[in-house]
Parts: C-alpha cells; sequence; structure tokens
C-alpha cells in the first residue's frame, strides 16, 4: 500500500496519559516504529511536542475521545498537521486492544492516507463556539427553573399558569414578588396585571386562590433568586458574544433576516458552521455534517433505511429550534414546505426537512453574501399550477359540487 506520509504518528488519548506511536521510514525504506507514554500536563504535552518534532513528524492522528484531546490539539495544532478522526471510523481487530496498539494503528493508516478528518474550526471561531454553546446551556438551566416554579405553585394550588401564557413576564413576576411578600387576597394580586392580561382579572383572581405554605414561599424565593442569578449570566454572555461578532455582523445580520431565525441562533450558526464554506464544498456535505440530510444506505439495489446520521448534535439542535418555529410563520416558503410535508409524512419528519432547507439556505447565503429571499408560502402551487387546480377540483368534487374552471386573464389582478 502507498505511503503518504513518511514521517507520521497515532496518539492514543486518555484523561492522564497520551501514548504516542511515531513511523517512520530509514534510509533504506524500512518501517521505523517508536512508542513512548506522556502524561497530560502541560509541561508534559510540550515534551510530547520536542519528542515529536525530534523526529520530523509532520501528521498526527488522534482519536475524539470525549473531551481529552482539546488539551493535546491546542498544544499541537501550531507546530503538526494533527487529524482528530471519528474512533467509529477505526475499530481494531476484537481481541487485540491495547494503548499502545491503538496508537500504532491509528499511525498506521494514517501513513496510508485511511483517514478522515473531522472538521475542527479556526480558534476564534472555537472561541465564539464555547461561548454560545455555554449560553445555551444557561438558557437551558433558566427553563428548568421555570418549570421548578411551575411545579411549586401547582403544589401550592397556585393556576396562574393557566390563565398567564408567561408567569415570568412584568404581570406574573408582580403577583409572585406579592404573594411571596404575604399576600394572600387574590384579588388584589389579580390587580397587578399590565396590559391585555388585565382582561383577565376575574380569572386571575380565582387561579390566585390556592394553598400557600411557608415552605411554599421559601421554595419559591431560592428559586426565583437563582433566576434572577441566571438573567443577569446570560446578558453577560450576550454582551461578550457581541464583541466576538463584531468583525462578522453582516453575516449575522443577513441571517438574521430568515423566517424562525433569530439572533441569537444567528450567533450559535456563526459559531458552528463558520463563514468558510470551502471546508464542506456543498451544501449536501454541510448537511450530512450537520446530520439533517438523508441516510446514505443501499444494497443489492434497494434502498434501506433513510434515516439521518447523528451529525453535529450542536447544529442539529439549532436547527431543529428554528425549523419549529419557522413552522408557525405565515405566509413563508419554510412555513408552507412543512405543512406541504406533515401531513402524509409526519411532523417530525417535516420540521427535519425544514431543517434541512434552512442549513442549505444558510449555505447559499453565506456563499452569496446576501440577505434572505421570500419565495413565499404559494410558492409550491405556482410551481405547478395546473396540477394545483386539479387537486383542488377533485377535492371539491368529491364534497358534491360541481366546478367549472376558467383561466384568469392575462395581467388581471389576483
Amino acid at each position: 500500500m502507498e505511503v503518504l506520509y513518511t514521517h507520521c504518528a497515532g496518539l492514543d488519548v486518555h484523561k492522564k496519559t497520551v501514548v504516542a506511536t511515531v513511523l517512520s521510514l530509514d534510509a533504506q525504506g524500512r518501517k521505523v516504529q517508536e512508542t513512548r507514554t506522556f502524561p497530560t500536563m502541560t509541561a508534559d504535552l510540550l515534551g510530547l511536542s520536542d519528542w515529536l518534532q525530534s523526529h520530523a513528524v509532520t501528521h498526527v492522528a488522534m482519536e475524539s475521545t470525549g473531551e481529552y484531546w482539546r488539551p493535546v490539539f491546542n498544544i499541537l495544532e501550531s507546530s503538526f498537521e494533527v487529524l482528530l478522526v471519528n474512533a467509529q471510523h477505526i475499530h481494531q481487530v476484537p481481541g487485540r486492544k491495547t494503548d499502545v496498539k491503538d496508537s500504532a494503528w491509528l499511525a498506521e493508516l494514517l501513513q496510508h492516507g485511511l483517514l478522515r478528518a473531522s472538521f475542527i474550526p479556526p480558534a476564534p471561531q472555537r472561541d465564539l463556539r464555547d461561548l454560545t454553546r455555554h449560553r445555551s446551556n444557561f438558557v437551558r438551566e433558566r427553563t428548568n427553573l421555570i418549570n421548578r416554579v411551575h411545579k411549586t405553585l401547582e403544589g401550592a394550588n397556585i393556576k396562574l399558569a393557566s390563565v398567564a401564557t408567561n408567569i415570568m413576564g412584568v404581570s406574573g413576576r408582580a403577583m409572585l414578588e406579592a404573594l411571596l411578600a404575604g399576600q394572600t387576597d387574590p384579588t388584589l394580586m389579580a390587580e397587578l396585571a399590565k396590559g391585555r392580561l388585565r382582561t383577565k382579572r376575574d380569572d386571575l383572581s380565582k387561579a390566585l386562590d390556592g394553598r400557600v405554605k411557608p415552605h411554599h414561599r421559601f421554595i419559591l424565593t431560592e428559586l426565583l433568586c437563582q433566576i434572577d442569578s441566571l438573567d443577569e449570566t446570560i446578558v453577560h454572555f450576550d454582551e461578550e458574544i457581541d464583541k466576538h461578532c463584531e468583525p462578522l455582523e453582516e453575516h449575522v445580520a443577513h441571517r438574521d433576516t430568515i423566517p424562525g431565525v433569530g439572533r441569537d441562533t444567528a450567533e450559535a450558526l456563526l459559531a458552528e458552521i463558520g463563514t468558510d464554506m470551502t471546508r464542506f464544498g456543498s451544501a449536501r456535505r454541510l448537511s450530512a455534517w450537520a446530520g439533517v440530510a438523508p441516510g446514505n444506505n443501499e444494497s443489492g439495489g434497494r434502498r434501506r433505511s433513510s434515516k439521518t446520521r447523528q451529525g453535529n448534535r450542536a447544529v442539529k439542535r439549532i436547527l431543529i429550534q428554528a425549523a419549529w418555529a419557522a413552522s408557525r410563520t405565515k405566509g413563508t416558503y419554510l412555513s408552507a414546505l412543512y405543512h406541504r410535508l406533515a401531513g402524509r409524512r409526519g411532523k417530525k419528519k417535516a420540521i427535519v426537512a425544514v431543517a434541512h432547507a434552512l442549513l442549505v439556505i444558510v449555505y447559499h447565503m453565506i456563499v452569496r453574501n446576501e440577505p434572505y429571499k421570500e419565495l413565499g408560502g404559494d410558492y409550491f402551487d405556482r410551481q405547478d399550477p395546473e396540477t394545483t387546480a386539479k387537486r383542488l377540483v377533485k377535492r371539491l368534487e368529491k364534497l358534491g359540487y360541481q366546478v367549472t374552471v376558467q383561466a384568469q386573464p392575462a395581467g388581471a389582478a389576483a
């Protein structure tokens, strides 16, 4: 088999140790192998880098094992071509697995060019990705705390959530503060409603008539304090993310024009896929990498399950959330796509299809550097108006109507 890299190394990375195997060719073209084990402290990883350089190593491969690959990658990326590979693609023969053999197997596969590197964005994009992912974690924690508030209120016979859509809004928060202050008159608490919620004061009065005990007030107080703290933290993250996005504000603004995509989602997509689409090559490859494209499984001329593969879970989660938001918009192409598929394929498959369409849209917007262009909710009807007319006529005839269709004169108002 052809040797592509004459001096390369494979790393078997663990929490406390890294087993490194160097493969090289001597003057006679014979394979030379050497293995050493290094601790994972920064000083020891610098020693690993020096050892690899002393062997004239140019390419290094390692598995993407949890978070343990990150410290090694941080040290080696500036001096070597580092390939981070999926562990599922390089299984060893069962019964022959040790740390030394794993590192040697990685080095041998790398030497012959049989490894496919995972996408590792440049350092500035990785920094932005860390910020957006942590912000998402804090937002999820806030949602969990609000759910606990709901649960505590239900336990106290307070049915505020049955009347107010958002119990953490201005009105809901004012009522909760009055409840925690010891107020027991539901009518007085209902008078704290603001805006359109004031029309529901009678219902609020009934909903706030509960059995609140001291321990309920204690739990609610602690939960609201935690929510306030998370709100402050999320604001700080928003400010820091805005600073990192300043050089790419145009890209964020363009993605923000897509139905269902807000600024937070636009920033998260920027952090995950970046702005250089040459890494992916096409919208199809980007969709497959994100895990929103149909799977490719065919054997014996038969197409098997087209279930989507795992892909990048962070990107897939962002796209699915945006797809649900887009499906609820009115008069948009994405909403029409969802309703077109949901009736015959189911809501979940329709949402994945909308997520796929969203990512394809984002890809072309980045390549062309332009904002979103809305195709309209009647896009599919306009593609084949005759078929649409026949389908509608057929439905009316099934209901017992006799229908005559006449084409509208050209230039007439719709």
